[in-house]
């Protein structure tokens, strides 16, 4: 059952969700559909949508069909590890994944989950990405899923460029980027422009406002990227904040 297809505002989506209010936040349950079913989550870590299966329906079915074998994958903005658990059995033994993730919280999830499924093809790596190597001021959000970079942050964070870790070959380049940041998606791939000139990765990019969405969609054409909704049913890029771009 897909319950984020129904709006926790109605009445239904209010009564199906009622039960899962007594469900103790620390208790671990197997994922019950899609392409990590039967994987073992943390109920209350995130949206109960994870354990349940239907959470991002159709995007997680979208990424799942990006990743191959043997792929090295980034997963920008992991939060507490659902898209990095994704890629992690979607990549295999062959393969590696490497999560960035700025809160310490949600980085003790992502270690959480991947000793709860025994994955060790994963790197997590704790801090933003952006511009460039250094520090940034991070303000969190009620929801653990959606703190940003701001110059309103009382969190100092770790800061990385792709260009910088990837020219160093502190990790490799990647087949695919998954990135969801808040809205600093420009500064991360400005601060990836060799890589991506290097390895042409595909990438799934969610962006975060109208301004940001237009540069990252011009910033990828000028770099030789095909953008396109990730949604076939939606026929404008400009109509969506979900991106796929891939390179010849």
């Amino acid at each position: 059952m897909n319950l984020s297809g129904i709006s926790n505002r109605s009445v239904a989506g209010r009564l199906l969700r009622l039960p899962l209010r007594l469900i103790p936040p620390e208790l671990t349950l197997p994922i019950l559909q899609g392409p990590l079913r039967g994987y073992r989550w943390v109920a209350a870590s995130s949206n109960h949508g994870c354990w349940l299966g239907s959470y991002e329906h159709a995007k997680q079915r979208l990424f799942a069909r990006m990743v191959h074998s043997g792929d090295v994958v980034f997963d920008l903005g992991a939060n507490v590890g659902f898209y990095t658990l994704l890629a992690a059995a979607k990549v295999g033994d062959a393969g590696r994944v490497i999560a960035f993730e700025p809160l310490p919280d949600n980085v003790r999830r992502i270690h959480q989950h991947l000793r709860l499924n025994h994955i060790r093809n994963v790197r997590v790596m704790e801090g933003a990405v952006g511009l460039r190597n250094g520090t940034a001021r991070f303000e969190p959000h009620a929801s653990n899923a959606m703190g940003k970079i701001s110059t309103k942050g009382n969190v100092n964070v770790s800061l990385f460029s792709l260009d910088a870790l990837t020219d160093s070959k502190t990790i490799p380049d990647p087949a695919l980027m998954k990135v969801d940041v808040e809205g600093a998606e420009f500064d991360v791939l400005r601060g990836a422009s060799r890589m991506l000139e290097r390895a042409r990765p595909a990438i799934l990019l969610a962006t975060h406002g109208s301004a940001v969405h237009r540069e990252c969609c011009d910033f990828l054409r000028s770099a030789g990227y095909s953008v396109l909704p990730s949604d076939k049913a939606v026929s404008s890029i400009d109509e969506t904040d979900e991106i796929i771009a891939t390179r010849a």
